[in-house]
C-alpha cells in the first residue's frame, strides 16, 4: 500500500504541474503571452464570483504561495478589477474583467475538447469517477491527519 500511495503523490504533483503546462500551450496557441497558467487557472477558479483575495486560498483557486504578486500583476495587465469592501476597508476582493472572462471561456474550451478527446480514447467515465472517489477519500484522510494528527 505504501508504494502504490506513494505513486498517487508523485502522480498528483505531476499532473498538476503538467495541467499547468496545458493551460501555457492552450494560451499560447490563442495569443495570450502576458498571462502563466497558474494565472490562467486562478482565472477560471474565480470565475464570475467576487472573491475576497484571503478566500484564493482557503476555498483552493490558488495553490501558489504569492497571491498577492499574481493579484497585482492582473491587475496591472487588465484581467482583474480589486474593490475594497464597504464594511471593512482591510478587505479586498477580486472580480474579472471581460478580457479575464475570454481566458475563462477559451479555458472551459479547452477542458470540453480535451473530455471529448478522453471519452474517444481508453477513459471510461467509470474510471474518472473512481478515480475522483478515491482522490477524495485522500484528501479527507489528509484533513483528518492536519487537524487530528492521526
Amino acid at each position: 500500500m505504501k508504494r502504490e500511495y506513494l505513486d498517487l503523490i508523485r502522480s498528483i504533483e505531476r499532473l498538476h504541474r503538467r495541467f499547468l503546462d496545458v493551460l501555457r500551450a492552450e494560451l499560447n496557441r490563442i495569443g495570450i503571452h502576458d498571462i502563466n497558467g497558474v494565472q490562467a487557472l486562478l482565472l477560471a477558479n474565480v470565475g464570475d464570483e467576487a472573491v475576497a483575495i484571503r478566500d484564493l486560498v482557503d476555498r483552493g483557486y490558488y495553490q501558489g504561495s504569492n497571491v498577492s504578486y499574481n493579484i497585482k500583476k492582473l491587475s496591472q495587465m487588465g484581467y482583474l478589477e480589486q474593490k475594497r469592501s464597504p464594511h471593512d476597508r482591510r478587505s479586498i476582493s477580486i472580480t474579472l474583467t471581460p478580457k479575464a472572462m475570454d481566458v475563462v471561456s477559451a479555458i472551459h474550451q479547452l477542458e470540453e475538447r480535451i473530455a471529448k478527446s478522453l471519452g474517444e480514447e481508453t477513459v471510461k467515465i467509470q474510471d474518472l469517477v473512481s478515480a475522483v472517489r478515491t482522490l477524495r477519500q485522500v484528501e479527507r484522510a489528509w484533513t483528518e491527519f492536519i487537524q487530528y494528527g492521526t
